[in-house]
């Protein structure tokens, strides 16, 4: 008899580790996340008419689109986050959008795109035509790749 069969180490194996068929929720930190810095946001949206405009406007897009509340448990935070986003992009011009969507790298367009679904479930006055504009341009820009992660994505902002 061979010495690898007297082994007992194969017995610690956890071998339900490795079952495909066991599904485990992946918690990522979700109470960190406390959303978009309202403060900065407000700060170079209120810069705006102030400076040079699309510079404000693509840094408020960015950071309006940075530490966004996807494994946040709280629905407030996440309301707030969406009303912030959509305060945002109601703020540029029409002719902006498409320099601020190409500034935007692939995930930040998946993620601008969730925020478009977002606000498309929960229309507000002229917010429609507004989310339509961008959506034109995100789509141009991430393909309808983009559009599938997002309806598939299981977190959510």
């Amino acid at each position: 008899m061979s010495k690898n069969a007297l082994s007992d180490r194969f017995r610690k194996v956890d071998v339900d580790e490795y079952d495909e068929n066991k599904f485990v929720d992946e918690e990522d930190g979700g109470e960190n996340q406390g959303g978009p810095d309202e403060a900065e946001v407000d700060g170079l949206l209120r810069q705006y008419p102030l400076t040079s405009k699309s510079g404000n406007m693509n840094a408020a897009l960015h950071a309006v689109l940075k530490n966004p509340p996807i494994n946040a448990k709280n629905q407030n935070t996440k309301e707030r986050a969406e009303v912030l986003v959509i305060r945002v992009l109601s703020s540029f011009k029409s002719s902006d959008i498409e320099k601020a969507v190409g500034s935007l790298d692939k995930a930040g367009v998946d993620l601008l795109m969730k925020y478009i679904y977002k606000g498309f479930e929960r229309p507000s006055d002229n917010s429609s035509a507004v989310l339509l504009q961008w959506h034109e341009k995100a789509l141009a820009a991430g393909g309808v790749g983009s559009i599938v992660r997002v309806l598939t994505a299981r977190k959510t902002v």
